[in-house]
């Protein structure tokens, strides 16, 4: 009788370092591609216009004020709720920072108009030249 001597097998073993390495490698992949878009702190219902025009990039971008249906204020792109004094002191300490300052009124179409002007007028007061409105565009018929 002959007796042959199995070798013994090593089960498969899984690598942990080279699969970390490549998760990692994967995870910057997705983050370097990944667009992150900035969202609204507000869902507004811009009102229509057919005068519409989209802005560019540009270099200095206007502060933004924006009205919502009960008529709040909210400050810049971080949406810091103000009141109307307050945000007049936040406009005159803006212009003393950058005297080229524009302002953005983004209110939705339910806003009160009074807040509206009220904003205008802080504005005014504040010395700034420049004040636009947010709009959407039209649906063409």
């Amino acid at each position: 009788m002959k007796f042959y001597a199995h070798k013994r097998r090593q089960p498969p073993a899984v690598i942990i370092v080279a699969m970390i390495d490549i998760l990692i490698v994967l995870l910057i992949f997705l983050m370097v591609t990944t667009t992150f878009k900035q969202q609204p702190a507000l869902k507004l219902v811009l009102p229509e216009s057919s005068q519409a025009q989209k802005s560019g990039a540009q270099e200095n971008p206007p502060l933004i004020v924006t009205i919502d249906t009960h008529g709040n204020l909210r400050l810049g792109t971080e949406g810091k709720p103000v009141t109307v004094d307050r945000l007049k002191e936040e406009l005159v300490a803006a212009m003393a920072k950058a005297p080229g300052l524009r302002l953005a009124i983004s209110a939705d179409t339910a806003a009160p108009f009074g807040q509206v002007v009220k904003v205008m007028d802080a504005a005014k007061e504040a010395g700034l030249k420049v004040v636009n409105a947010f709009t959407k565009e039209a649906a063409k018929q």
